[in-house]
């Protein structure tokens, strides 16, 4: 015998199952901690593709221990007060659990003030813990032609905001590649593709326990 109402319960049941399995699928997506990189080209792959990146990298090898997913909102050419303009908004859209906090170099090689470096990467720091997110600081060492006494305050900048903050500090991100012509791009200041698995190697180690 037909009955027509039983198509009606079927169909509302199946609807009712599909929006509760896509309700589950976006919860877990939701609970999934983010990871922020804030950087400039040394974090945005300059001039080689971007899966080769150290970011990129990392998000590979996260895909198979962990939950985290990493989002990379580096800009070649960055300095810290346009990572300042932007991170309020980011912090909003992404709601990190983990900032990784990879500026400043272009700031030094312009010859921008240490305390304004100091400064800006202060208030980011400020603003993401906040926000409710561990930081990681990721310094860098310029070229020894800017003069020991601008190279002194520029270096002093990451082990001190560090130190202030408690934070975990990768203190050079390019240990063991800047002194390697063979793994340094034309230009002597960006890395090669082959550079950026060492690249990221320096930075898990200090990473690995924030992951926990």
């Amino acid at each position: 015998m037909f009955y027509p109402w039983k198509n009606k319960v079927i169909s509302k049941l199946a609807a009712f199952l599909l929006l509760l399995i896509i309700n589950s699928s976006s919860l877990v997506a939701a609970e999934r901690p983010v990871i922020l990189v804030m950087g400039d080209s040394l974090s945005a792959a300059y001039n080689i593709p971007t899966s080769a990146g150290w970011v990129s990298l990392l998000e590979e090898r996260l895909k198979k221990r962990t939950d985290w997913q990493v989002i990379n909102a580096s800009i070649s050419g960055e300095t810290t007060s346009g990572g300042l303009t932007r991170l309020p908004a980011l912090l909003r859209q992404h709601q990190p659990s983990l900032v990784l906090l990879e500026l400043g170099a272009n700031d030094g090689l312009r010859g921008l003030p240490p305390q304004l470096i100091t400064n800006n990467l202060e208030k980011m720091l400020t603003l993401s813990e906040e926000s409710g997110a561990k930081v990681m600081l990721i310094g860098i060492l310029l070229p020894p032609n800017y003069g020991p006494a601008y190279l002194a305050k520029f270096e002093q900048t990451y082990p001190q905001l560090a130190k202030k903050h408690q934070l975990p500090l990768l203190p050079f991100l390019l240990e063991g590649v800047a002194d390697q012509p063979s793994l340094m791009q034309e230009d002597g200041l960006h890395p090669t593709a082959e550079a950026q698995p060492k690249i990221l190697e320096n930075l898990w180690v200090e990473l690995k326990p924030l992951l926990n």
